[in-house]
């Protein structure tokens, strides 16, 4: 599957982080904890260049803590500063303001030695769409700062965030790149929420995420679904899941599309448990 969509804004935004990267001291890149290889971003790793830069693999409530934990040694073993973190979590803040600051210790020292009053670290939050930029600042900030929304692409423009006294963050929107080559990879931004579903063929798509779940997670299909429901094939599983949760048609004919809609959304929410789709094993 070969996706392409690249909203006009998109393209405005990645100019315009390009012109702010120089008054940058500290690059914050979320990437999604269930994919933390598919939803980094090229056009990014280009913008970053050689700032200082902390990973934050966020939504790790809803991935597999032991998955986490490997892809965490990883990126630390590659010498990337690395943390797992839940944006909705209290505890994200002291968290990520502390990894933050001591990215940034080279140039407070570097102003010190200077003789330079020190200002506030200038840092940015950069990632995909829908990736809890937005959920991460409020919670930094102790309120209500920047939009929230479950629909990719919902913050357009940019804004700056006083976090404390010692930082400053700004909020930017999620940026895709124009064209996903790697069909498993275009995949599971489809299955987390990155790409607007009308983008995507969802066929494909929750056919995928059934059989991943099916080989590597099956007990929490059976918890989810029955245990009575196919192992073999993502048709007869959900062919299954449609009888199960009523999607019937008028004549008794099976309502598939809202059966792919039952399965993506209870993904997305985290009702099968903890579920990591790809590992540092491949």
């Amino acid at each position: 599957m070969i996706i392409q969509w690249y909203p006009g804004h998109m393209a405005k935004a990645k100019r315009v982080i390009g012109e702010q990267m120089k008054i940058i001291d500290v690059v914050i890149e979320l990437r999604d904890a269930r994919i933390p290889a598919a939803s980094e971003n090229p056009v990014l790793r280009e913008l970053i260049q050689q700032k200082p830069r902390v990973l934050v693999l966020n939504k790790s409530d809803l991935a597999d803590p032991v998955v986490s934990e490997a892809w965490k040694q990883r990126f630390e073993t590659e010498g990337t500063e690395c943390v797992l973190l839940d944006s909705k979590a209290k505890s994200s803040r002291q968290e990520l303001t502390r990894r933050v600051m001591a990215a940034g210790r080279p140039i407070l020292a570097r102003w010190e030695r200077r003789g330079l009053r020190a200002r506030s670290l200038r840092t940015i939050i950069l990632g995909i769409p829908n990736v809890g930029k937005s959920t991460l600042i409020n919670t930094m900030a102790r309120g209500y700062v920047a939009a929230i929304a479950d629909r990719p692409g919902k913050t357009r423009g940019q804004q700056w965030v006083k976090i404390g006294k010692r930082l400053e963050l700004m909020d930017t929107p999620g940026v895709l790149w124009p064209k996903f080559d790697d069909p498993k990879a275009a995949r599971m931004l489809a299955a987390t929420g990155a790409i607007v579903d009308e983008v995507f063929d969802a066929e494909e798509v929750v056919a995928g995420l059934l059989r991943y779940l099916s080989e590597h997670y099956p007990s929490a299909l059976r918890q989810r679904y029955g245990e009575d429901i196919p192992s073999e094939e993502a048709p007869a599983m959900l062919q299954y899941i449609a009888q199960r949760r009523g999607c019937l048609l008028p004549g008794g004919m099976v309502d598939e599309e809202k059966a792919r809609r039952i399965v993506l959304q209870d993904f997305r929410q985290g009702r099968f448990g903890r579920v990591s789709l790809e590992s540092p094993e491949g």
